[in-house]
């Protein structure tokens, strides 16, 4: 059965964005950007919201844009055709290799492991990870750790009243100052 990951970036206070909606602190230098294309040719589908949807748009046309790097090239060659599956009440269509979703996360999490494959079934953002993080379908947690106190905004980790013990998998520190943890939800 394949895996639930959520990664994502968050600062050290544990938050993926500050209390004025902004991320630019998050911003990964070239290191974890190799670091995140790695990880992204681990996945078979991306589930996310509607806010990292709208975020990650950018990349549908990003191979046109003249100043892209070689290895922004390559992450749009790996994102672009990548399944992804959004989830909103708000949304009508959505670009793309992307399906909307109108039903239950739980529910898709579960057809989606059904399905044949070898790669992680991934999930983009907090909301979302966690209605997924409540029902139990998240198999391990990803953070590239920044060095950096933002004070508020969006928790990493979901806020509810449940215990989950984790086991650590991995560390990664990266030249710029970076951790990457890597956890397994302890079952």
């Amino acid at each position: 059965m394949r895996s639930v990951t959520y990664s994502m970036n968050v600062s050290l206070d544990g938050y993926i964005v500050g209390p004025d909606g902004s991320f630019d602190w998050s911003a990964p230098d070239e290191e974890v950007f190799r670091f995140w294309i790695d990880e992204i040719r681990g996945v078979d589908v991306h589930l996310m919201g509607r806010r990292l949807y709208e975020t990650m748009l950018y990349w549908e046309t990003a191979d046109q844009d003249p100043s892209l790097d070689d290895a922004g090239l390559e992450w749009a060659g790996l994102w672009n055709p990548l399944p992804k599956v959004v989830f909103s009440t708000t949304l009508t269509s959505v670009e793309g290799n992307a399906r909307l979703v109108s039903g239950g996360l739980a529910e898709e999490i579960e057809r989606l492991r059904a399905e044949p494959g070898e790669g992680e079934i991934a999930i983009g953002g907090a909301t979302l990870a966690a209605e997924a993080a409540a029902s139990g379908l998240i198999d391990e947690y990803r953070a590239v750790v920044y060095p950096v106190l933002v004070g508020g905004g969006t928790p990493f980790f979901p806020r509810h009243e449940r215990r989950v013990d984790l086991e650590l998998v991995e560390t990664r520190t990266f030249s710029s100052k970076f951790v990457y943890l890597r956890h397994r939800v302890a079952r």
